[in-house]
């Protein structure tokens, strides 16, 4: 029952959103943490570029079914799903949280933990390590788009689609491809501190959160959401997950992919990343509505961990039973 504990990180959110509600920033520490909130992202952006090696992108990329169909499901399934879960209507909450819903069925796919339960479960980590940073730079261009196509939902800042993209481009984007550039003369640094890397990934997005949530709890967040309200987001999370997942197995069979390939479409297919979903947020939507619409992306985020997680340990074990029974044949042979 490993699969059921919470995720670390998991359990930081949490206790950043209760830090928030009870000591949310005010006043002059606002604009304060949306400097270092810009700065720390700007940094976390930088360090995925450097890590990300062309040769493993040049080494997975042959398989375009495979990639073809990831950015299928991830930007075009799961946004189906998000918008016929809102037409479907099944729970009165408030628009904002079915909006969250939508929002993160737009979100490209994560990069660590995709790849992380791919190499656990056997699968091909080359095209996983392909599919999920072709997913999070597409996701850069086409999430921003979707959300000006699907959803009637706009920044407080003035400007249009076009602008907001520019914006997520000069703080996402843009660090990325310097990273990226400087692989050559800080990548040897970078994989040697590569813990150090993922503690720069869970405090950028803890201060996005922190941010987010002081907004929405002067703005009264609290009094907008109750337990029921948190119970279905779980709910609905499961339900979008599973539903996505089954769409993507059958998928895998259908276009007699490998196992192999078959763990690559399911952990890269099925997956929203919190740390490109929670700093797009903050240019995409309303400060005041950050905090609740990103509330279902933060529990989906869980919710995939743990599934994910108990998946990867199915796949695992299965391959060393059939590594096992393969010895035990070759022995009698």
């Amino acid at each position: 029952m490993g699969f059921l504990r919470l995720d670390p990180m998991m359990v930081k959110l949490i206790i950043t959103v209760l830090l928030a509600s009870f000591f949310p920033a005010k006043g002059g520490f606002v604009d304060f943490f949306e400097y270092l909130t810009t700065a720390a992202i700007a940094l976390l952006f930088f360090m995925h570029g450097a890590k990300l090696s062309r040769e493993k992108i040049i080494a997975g990329s042959s398989h375009w079914r495979l990639h073809l169909w990831i950015m299928c499901s991830t930007f075009v399934i799961f946004p189906i799903l998000g918008l016929l879960l809102v037409w479907w209507h099944p729970v009165n909450v408030g628009a904002e949280i079915y909006t969250g819903f939508l929002y993160l069925c737009i979100l490209p796919a994560t990069v660590q933990s995709a790849i992380a339960f791919t190499s656990m479960a056997g699968g091909n980590v080359a095209a996983a390590v392909c599919a999920a940073s072709a997913s999070s730079l597409l996701g850069v261009f086409i999430s921003p788009l979707l959300v000006n196509l699907v959803m009637n939902v706009h920044s407080d800042a003035p400007g249009n689609g076009l602008e907001q993209i520019g914006k997520i481009m000069l703080q996402l984007l843009v660090p990325f491809v310097l990273g990226h550039l400087a692989r050559r003369w800080i990548g040897g640094w970078v994989e040697k501190h590569r813990s150090l890397i993922g503690k720069t990934d869970q405090t950028s997005i803890l201060l996005v959160v922190y941010s987010a949530f002081s907004e929405a709890v002067v703005n009264g967040i609290w009094h907008r959401v109750g337990v029921d309200t948190l119970l279905w987001i779980l709910a609905g999370s499961l339900l979008i997950l599973f539903v996505a997942l089954a769409i993507n197995l059958g998928a895998s069979r259908l276009f007699g992919f490998s196992r192999a390939d078959e763990i690559v479409v399911l952990f890269c297919g099925s997956k929203k990343s919190l740390a490109n979903g929670v700093p797009m947020a903050n240019i995409l939507f309303p400060a005041s509505a950050v905090g609740i619409i990103v509330l279902p992306l933060m529990i989906f985020h869980q919710v995939q961990l743990m599934v994910c997680s108990f998946i990867a340990q199915r796949y695992k074990a299965g391959n060393e039973k059939k590594l096992a029974k393969q010895q035990i044949e070759a022995q009698k042979s």
